[in-house]
Formats: C-alpha cells, sequence, structure tokens
C-alpha cells in the first residue's frame, strides 16, 4: 500500500519537473527567436546575437543542471522518508555497494585502456624498426 503512495508520489513529482525542463526549453526557444529578430532589424549584429544565444543557452543548460539535481535530491528525501529506520540502513547499503561496484568497473576499464596504450606503443615501435 505504502508503495503505491510512494509510486503515485514519484510520478507525480516526475512529471511537474519534467513540465518544468519543458517551459524552460520554451523560454530558451523564444529566447532565441527574440535575438535572431534583432539581429534581423539591425538592432543587433550577428556577432552580438550569436552571443547572446550561446550565454542563454549555457544559463538555460547550468539552470536545468541544478533543477535536476534539486528534484533528484527531493525524490530521494520522499524516498528515504517512506522508510523505517531498518529499510534506510539496508538501502543505504545497498547503493554504497552499487558505486563500489561502479568504481571497480572504471578502474578495470582504466586498466584495460593503459594495456592497450602500451601494446599499440609496442606496435608503433615495432613497426617503426621494420
Amino acid at each position: 500500500m505504502a508503495d503505491l503512495n510512494l509510486e503515485s508520489l514519484t510520478d507525480g513529482a516526475r512529471d511537474i519537473f519534467l513540465a518544468g525542463v519543458g517551459l524552460a526549453a520554451i523560454g530558451v526557444d523564444k529566447g532565441k527567436e527574440l535575438i535572431d529578430e534583432l539581429v534581423k532589424k539591425g538592432q543587433l549584429t550577428v556577432e552580438q546575437g550569436r552571443d547572446l544565444n550561446k550565454e542563454l543557452t549555457r544559463k538555460a543548460k547550468d539552470k536545468a543542471g541544478d533543477t535536476i539535481s534539486d528534484a533528484q535530491d527531493r525524490l530521494l528525501r520522499m524516498r528515504l522518508a517512506a522508510m523505517d529506520e531498518d529499510e534506510r540502513k539496508a538501502y543505504a547499503a545497498r547503493v554504497a555497494k552499487l558505486a563500489d561496484d561502479l568504481t571497480e568497473a572504471d578502474k578495470a576499464k582504466k586498466e584495460e585502456a593503459g594495456e592497450a596504450d602500451e601494446s599499440d606503443k609496442a606496435d608503433e615501435a615495432e613497426t617503426a624498426k621494420d
């Protein structure tokens, strides 16, 4: 029963978040249209318009990143609040295990890449000798 309510709450929060991201995207598009119109009318140079578009896009991405992080934190807090102390401890242990597994996988990839680099260098040295 509690899982159903949590799912509904999570789904609702996700929908609200996605609507906000959609509105932000519309705002960026409208801002670009306005800048393009000002360039056409000669009130801005093409270079100024390009710079404004880049700045607008950068700020929107920064804001969206902040919004995503905030939303993820709120959703995680709601999920944890719905758990009792033992469930939170088990969940934290599961997350820690996943993080450790990913760290180990990253290390293995780096080692493989390092071995591949050394192998490539050895092949290049051999080719240079010939």
